[in-house]
C-alpha cells in the first residue's frame, strides 16, 4: 500500500519537470477514480517543483607526475593521467507566480557529488516584491554577485574550469549571506536592461564550516544586460563589481611589501595594536561581453574580458582566502601577508559554420603580488615565496554539442610561471594539462 502511494508522488514530481508533455499526460488521468483525484491533487501541489542536473566524467593528462594544477585539482605524486567525475550536480527549484505571471517566491538547493564526496553548492530562498516588480531579497548559500565568470554556471561554461584568479580569490564561488537585487521584471519597464546586486557575506565561502570572525564582506555589482548594437544585431553586455571586506587579525605580525636591503621584500609590523584590526580584502573588477551573430544556423563570434585588481590578505605560502584562522604548525596564530594583486581573462569563442561545433581560445593571468617579479622572488631575507609568483595560462579547446543533453569538450592548458630565484621555480614548471570531458545534462 505504501508503494502504491509513493509511486504517484515520484511520477508527478518527474512529470512536473517535463513541461507541456507533463500537462498532456495529466489531461489523460481518469479523475473519476479515487487514484486519479489523488494524482491531480498531488500534481497541483508539486507542479512548482523543477529538477535539473548534469554530470561531467573526464579524462586528463598532465605534463608531469604530481603536477600542481587548477584544472580540477593537483595530480597525485605518482600520477600524470586520471579519470575523474569532475562534477555531478542535482538541483531542485521551487517557484511560485502570481496571477500576472510575476515570480513571488523561489527556493533552490543544489548538491555536487563525485568520488570526493557530496557537498552543498546552493541552498537559498528568494522573495520577490510584487507591487513594483523590481526588487528581490535572497538569503542562504549562493553565488557571490561579483564579476561574470564567477557567476557563469559550470554546465554552460566553454572551458573546463574558471581562471586561476577566480579559483583562488573566490574558491567554490559561493558564500553564506543575504542580498537585495534591483531587476525590473516587466517588459515595459524603462530600466529592464539594468541589474544591481548588493549583499553581505561571511567571507570564507564553502571553505569554512562556520564564520571565524564578525567582519562581513560587502559585495556589489551593476550590470547591463545584453543590448543590441546597430543593424548587425550584435549583443553587448557588461558590468562593474566591488568586494569590500577583510578578516580579523588574530596576530600581531602583519607583513606588507616594501624594500629590504635595497630590493623588494616584506616588512614586518609586530605592533601589539595590530591584533583585532581588520586586514583588507578589497577587489575591484570590470567585465564586458560581445556576441556577434554569424547567420542563421551558424552560431556566433563572441569576445569576453574581465579585469580585477585589489588587495588580498592571506598567509606566506598562499594567497587563497583563508577558510579558518591561519595557524602555524605549532598551533600559534600565523603571520598575515597583505598583497596587491591583479589578473584578467580574455575569451574568444567561434562557432565553426554550425552551432554544434565551437572553437575556444582563452588567455588569463593572475599576479598575486604586483610589487615584485622575476628573480627578486626567492632572494634571501625578502620573505617572498611561491605564493608571490605570477602565472599565465593559454587554453585552446574544441566543443561538440551533440544535442541539448550531451556535450563533448577537448581542451589544453598551457600554463607558464615567471622564472624566479626560488628553488623549484627557476624555470617553467611542467604543469600543462589536457582535459577530455563529456557532459550529460537534463
Amino acid at each position: 500500500m505504501r508503494v502504491a502511494r509513493i509511486l504517484p508522488v515520484v511520477l508527478l514530481m518527474l512529470l512536473s519537470s517535463m513541461g507541456a508533455r507533463a500537462q498532456f499526460l495529466m489531461d489523460m488521468i481518469d479523475t473519476t477514480s479515487e487514484l486519479g483525484k489523488g494524482m491531480i491533487s498531488i500534481y497541483q501541489k508539486y507542479d512548482a517543483l523543477r529538477f535539473s542536473g548534469y554530470i561531467q566524467p573526464q579524462f586528463q593528462m598532465a605534463q608531469s607526475k604530481g603536477a600542481a594544477s587548477y584544472a580540477g585539482g593537483d595530480f597525485g605524486a605518482a600520477v600524470d593521467n586520471r579519470f575523474t567525475l569532475r562534477r555531478g550536480r542535482i538541483r531542485v527549484d521551487y517557484e511560485r507566480y502570481d496571477k500576472q505571471g510575476m515570480p513571488v517566491v523561489q527556493f533552490a538547493f543544489q548538491f555536487d557529488g563525485s568520488e570526493r564526496g557530496v557537498f552543498i553548492r546552493d541552498f537559498y530562498g528568494r522573495f520577490f516584491e510584487t507591487k513594483f516588480n523590481v526588487l528581490s531579497l535572497v538569503g542562504g548559500m549562493f553565488a557571490r554577485p561579483f564579476g561574470y565568470e564567477v557567476n557563469l554556471s559550470s554546465g554552460d561554461r566553454e572551458t573546463p574550469e574558471r581562471g586561476r584568479m577566480s579559483q583562488i580569490l573566490m574558491k567554490t564561488e559561493r558564500d553564506l549571506g543575504a542580498m537585495i537585487s534591483f531587476e525590473p521584471r516587466r517588459k515595459d519597464h524603462p530600466l529592464r536592461f539594468l541589474k544591481i546586486d548588493l549583499g553581505a557575506f561571511n567571507g570564507q565561502g564553502l571553505t569554512a564550516t562556520t564564520d571565524f570572525d564578525s567582519h562581513k564582506d560587502i559585495i556589489g555589482r551593476i550590470a547591463i544586460k545584453p543590448q543590441k548594437i546597430g543593424a548587425s544585431k550584435t549583443l553587448v553586455s557588461g558590468g562593474v563589481s566591488v568586494l569590500y571586506g577583510g578578516m580579523q587579525q588574530f596576530t600581531n605580525y602583519i607583513n606588507t611589501m616594501g624594500t629590504v636591503n635595497g630590493k623588494p621584500g616584506y616588512l614586518v609590523d609586530s605592533s601589539v595594536a595590530n591584533a583585532g584590526k581588520i586586514a583588507p580584502r578589497h577587489y575591484y573588477g570590470a567585465d564586458i561581453q560581445v556576441k556577434i551573430p554569424n547567420g542563421p544556423g551558424r552560431g556566433s563570434t563572441q569576445f569576453r574580458a574581465e579585469y580585477i585588481r585589489g588587495q588580498q590578505t592571506a598567509t606566506a605560502q598562499t594567497t587563497e582566502t583563508p577558510g579558518a584562522i591561519p595557524l602555524t604548525p605549532q598551533g600559534k596564530y600565523a603571520p598575515l601577508y597583505i598583497r596587491s594583486f591583479d589578473g584578467a581573462y580574455l575569451y574568444f569563442l567561434q562557432n565553426l559554420a554550425s552551432e554544434q561545433h565551437q572553437l575556444v581560445v582563452k588567455y588569463d593571468w593572475y599576479d598575486p603580488n604586483k610589487k615584485v617579479s622575476g628573480k627578486d622572488i626567492g632572494v634571501p631575507g625578502s620573505g617572498l615565496t611561491a605564493a608571490d609568483i605570477r602565472y599565465n595560462t593559454l587554453g585552446v579547446g574544441y566543443l561538440y554539442y551533440a544535442n541539448e543533453h550531451l556535450k563533448f569538450m577537448f581542451y589544453y592548458d598551457w600554463v607558464t610561471n615567471e622564472k624566479t630565484a626560488l628553488e623549484g621555480y627557476t624555470n617553467d614548471l611542467k604543469d600543462n594539462v589536457l582535459t577530455c570531458r563529456m557532459q550529460y545534462r537534463f
